[in-house]
């Protein structure tokens, strides 16, 4: 009995000792782990801002670019009629679109709804404007229907989702 307490006045504070240290080390190594995924998120954030803000403008570009002012004077041409002036105006924004699809990846879903809606609606202005055009008007025609209906709303699809993008924007800084 008295090798066993002999034993124990040895092994006793020699598991103290252990247990403390294995405890320090267990709650550094924790520490160090959270540290680190600061310093990855923290660099992950410094890469991502400017493709970020890279995607927002460019998103607010395409927006800019399918404009109905700005789509108009862009593809219009002389001798044109309604139909082909339709035709180019939805072939046009579908193109910008395809090649803006990528920029959903980088800006919030909430702003990229409004984007798609955006288009969606502008393509339903455009045919609801061709539809009240005889398909041979000269285009002019058309163009003043299209500017006509814009007007006349409170707020274009286009201008709404610019609006919200740049609301957006400003929450980064």
């Amino acid at each position: 009995m008295t090798d066993f307490l002999e034993i124990l006045k040895y092994i006793l504070p020699a598991l103290i000792v252990f247990m403390t240290t294995w405890l320090m080390m267990a709650s550094f190594a924790e520490r160090e782990k959270e540290r680190n995924k600061m310093e990855i998120a923290t660099k992950n954030q410094k890469l991502l801002t400017p493709i970020r803000m890279q995607a927002y403008e460019r998103v607010v570009l395409f927006m800019e670019r399918i404009n109905p002012e700005s789509l108009i004077i862009r593809i219009s041409r002389q001798g044109m009629t309604s139909r082909q002036l339709q035709n180019e105006m939805i072939s046009s924004i579908r193109a910008e679109y395809e090649h803006n699809l990528s920029q959903q990846v980088y800006i919030s879903s909430q702003s990229w709804e409004l984007v798609k809606s955006a288009r969606s609606n502008l393509i339903k202005i455009i045919n609801t404007c061709a539809e009240k055009v005889e398909p041979e008007a000269p285009a002019i025609v058309l163009s003043k229907g299209i500017l006509e209906f814009i007007m006349e709303m409170e707020k274009s699809p286009i201008s709404v989702a610019i609006e919200y993008i740049k609301k957006e924007i400003k929450t980064y800084f």
